[in-house]
């Protein structure tokens, strides 16, 4: 088991001992956070994932959103050219559940929108460290996508889910900011 594999195992098994309440606390802190940050408040165009637990819940940013009026793009996975792209949700109900569980955009419903269309593109992963560099879940979709994404980028993570330094590869691109529930870390 490589060093990567290691660190997701331990962030996993740290996640699931999250009880529900704080969960949701540390969910509110993170969403009350990025509702005042500034990248988030320019952006007509956000692009977020649809949260699964034990992930920051991402349900109540993308009402929000919608409530400010903002367009909300949601990614769909193409796993024979492991590549996303990235659809605009108007309601949950235009969702399916595909493999693993996640929720992606219903094709006939949806739209496709171009990565420079995205103003503001939230990066899931499992862990973080200080400098930017996020351990994503093995995929490697998002680092695909983000080599020709020149938009803002952020990650939310539980404080939990910051951590030591890992050894990183030539092709991981940092985010430039990761809201928890303590802090927002300002990368460059």
């Amino acid at each position: 088991m490589n060093n990567k594999n290691m660190i997701r195992k331990q962030v996993k098994e740290s996640l699931s001992k999250l009880s529900k309440p704080l969960y949701e606390d540390y969910s509110y802190k993170i969403a009350t956070r990025i509702f005042d940050d500034e990248d988030f408040k320019k952006a007509t165009v956000i692009g977020i994932t649809v949260s699964k637990q034990p992930e920051v819940d991402t349900y109540q940013i993308i009402r929000k959103a919608w409530e400010l009026g903002k367009q909300v793009v949601i990614p769909k996975c193409h796993p024979k050219e492991k590549r996303l792209s990235f659809r605009t949700l108007k309601e949950f109900s235009q969702l399916e559940s595909v493999f693993f569980g996640l929720l992606e955009p219903i094709e006939a419903l949806t739209t496709e929108v171009t990565a420079d269309q995205i103003d503001l593109l939230i990066v899931p992963g499992l862990a973080y460290t200080m400098e930017g560099y996020r351990l994503g879940f093995g995929g490697g979709y998002y680092d695909r996508y983000l080599t020709n994404y020149t938009g803002k980028t952020l990650s939310l993570a539980f404080h939990d889910q910051i951590i030591s330094p890992f050894p990183v590869e030539e092709h991981d691109i940092p985010v430039s900011k990761i809201i928890t529930n303590k802090e927002t870390l300002k990368i460059k």
